[in-house]
C-alpha cells in the first residue's frame, strides 16, 4: 500500500479530517517564509490532538541546527523532513541527537538530481520547495520506487504519478487547498484516489 503525506497543517479543522482519514503520515512547516509556516508553540497543540496512528513531520529548510533540535526535543514530531541544502554532517548530527528518522528532500530538474543521500532514512523527490508543480517522473527509473513522490500532486493526477512511479509514499500540501486553506473534500478525495489506485495495481497483479 501506498503511504500518504498531507502536509502544511496548520489549524485544528485540519487535524480534524486528518484524523477522520488516517494518512500515514502529516506536516508541519518550520520555514518561516512560508505560507504554512506555524510556530512551535502551535505545532505542539495540533500534535497533541493528532491520532497515535500518524506520524508528525516536522519540514525544515536550512534552519539552524539548534531550531530542528529544538522541535525534535519538544515530542511535537516523531520525523524530519530537510528541504534545504543540509550537509551529510548536519544530517548525521539530526539523526544522533533526536533519534528520529530523516526524509531528505530533492528537487528534480534532470537525471543527475536522482541521488539518494547516505545518512537519510528516506528520499522525497519534488519540483521544489511547495511550487505545486509536477516533474517529470520518468527521470526517476528505479529509485521511484523508494522514495517519497512530492511535487503538484493533486486528486486527479496522484493515480497516474502511483501507476507510473510506483513509490513508498505520495507527498501534497497545495493539491489539497481551495483558496490557500485546507479542503476537506479534496483531501478525502486524494486519499480515495490513492487507495483506488493501489487496488487496481492489486488487481492488476493477480
Amino acid at each position: 500500500m501506498t503511504k500518504v503525506k498531507l502536509c502544511g497543517m496548520t489549524r485544528p479543522e485540519d487535524i480534524e479530517i486528518c484524523n477522520a482519514l488516517l494518512p500515514d503520515y502529516v506536516g508541519f512547516v518550520f520555514w518561516p517564509e512560508s505560507r504554512r509556516y506555524i510556530s512551535l508553540q502551535r505545532a505542539e497543540s495540533l500534535s497533541r490532538s493528532l491520532d497515535r496512528r500518524i506520524t508528525p513531520v516536522g519540514v525544515f529548510l536550512d534552519e539552524p541546527l539548534e531550531t530542528v533540535l529544538r522541535v525534535a526535543e519538544s515530542g511535537t514530531i516523531g520525523m524530519i523532513q530537510l528541504h534545504g541544502s543540509e550537509t551529510q554532517e548536519y544530517i548525521k548530527t539530526v539523526k544522533e541527537e533526536t533519534g528520529l528518522p530523516v526524509i531528505r528532500a530533492l528537487k528534480v530538474m534532470s537525471e543527475k538530481d536522482i541521488a539518494v543521500p547516505g545518512m537519510c532514512d528516506y528520499v522525497m523527490f519534488d519540483s521544489g520547495a511547495g511550487t505545486g508543480r509536477t516533474f517529470d517522473w520518468s527521470l526517476l527509473g528505479e529509485a521511484g520506487k523508494r522514495c517519497f513522490l512530492a511535487g503538484g500532486l493533486n486528486p486527479d493526477n496522484v493515480a497516474g504519478a502511483i501507476r507510473e512511479v510506483h513509490p513508498y509514499a505520495v507527498d501534497t500540501s497545495s493539491g489539497i487547498e481551495t483558496d490557500e486553506v485546507k479542503d476537506p473534500v479534496k483531501m478525502k478525495q486524494f486519499m480515495e484516489a490513492v487507495r483506488m489506485a493501489d487496488s487496481d495495481i492489486g488487481e492488476e497483479r493477480i
